[in-house]
């Protein structure tokens, strides 16, 4: 018995290949990793309030220096379990504006400064794997902190990267067991203050104020301008007060000329 060929519209054909060869999926960058922002109070408060806040007030008027902290940093293109999220980092060069990752590759560069804020579950890969990747992708200076001082000894650890390879920085040790390290990138010296970074500028010769610091700032200028203003109310009453006596003694004066005449 001879089999008949069965004749299959070769637009059906084009269509049951595309159900069989799978289409290129398009590569998704999340943008979190599912970790928690800081592993407590402390390392919160020393990564908003204490160094992201404190570097942007310093760069605002800059256009071309982005600071930002904890977002997700992708270092290869179709790859999107390549990420890191530094705790906080600083990229010149780069448009000062809002993003919602970091891809290297649009971007240009890597971030040039890196901080670290070192825990009981990070401080192993901070200082390893992390510090390696950031060698690799070129971070000028990487810096670790250890706010509760219970990991890292030194609290505060640095690295320059020299060629293609990181040089640790020797920390000075300062008063009450701080300590402190020099950004050359920043033109900044790193001061530990108990559990605080505090990121202190020569030129100026002042500390880069945090949050709360810049706050009470505000208040104590709201403060002095009220107490101008009623200083001046109360210059102008005794001006005004001086003016009225004057005219009452010309007053009085005149009257008594006139009595005086003949």
């Amino acid at each position: 018995m001879q089999s008949e060929s069965i004749s299959v519209p070769h637009g059906t054909l084009l269509k049951l290949a595309e159900l069989i060869v799978p289409l290129t999926a398009p590569v998704v960058y999340r943008e979190s990793d599912g970790e928690p922002m800081a592993e407590t109070d402390v390392h919160r408060d020393e990564m908003t309030d204490a160094l992201i806040h404190p570097l942007k007030e310093r760069y605002r008027a800059d256009p071309l220096v982005y600071v930002s902290g904890n977002l997700l940093l992708y270092y290869e293109e179709g790859n999107p379990y390549a990420s890191v999220a530094p705790d906080v980092f600083v990229a010149f060069g780069i448009k000062n504006e809002q993003r919602r990752t970091y891809k290297l590759w649009q971007e240009g560069k890597a971030p040039d400064v890196v901080f670290e804020l070192s825990s009981e579950s990070t401080r192993n890969k901070d200082l390893s794997e992390k510090r390696l990747l950031y060698e690799r992708l070129g971070v000028r200076e990487y810096f670790i902190f250890d706010p509760l001082r219970e990991y890292l000894r030194p609290p505060l650890q640095g690295f320059r990267l020299g060629g293609a390879y990181y040089t640790p920085l020797a920390a000075a040790h300062l008063a009450d067991d701080n300590w402190e390290l020099p950004s050359e990138v920043l033109s900044l010296t790193l001061r530990t203050a108990s559990s605080t970074l505090r990121l202190y500028d020569a030129v100026a010769g002042r500390y880069l104020l945090n949050r709360a610091e810049e706050a009470e700032a505000r208040r104590q200028a709201e403060r002095e301008a009220v107490n101008e203003a009623a200083a001046r109310r109360q210059a102008e009453a005794r001006l005004q007060a001086a003016d009225a006596e004057i005219i009452s003694l010309r007053a009085r004066l005149a009257e008594r000329n006139d009595h005086a005449k003949p």
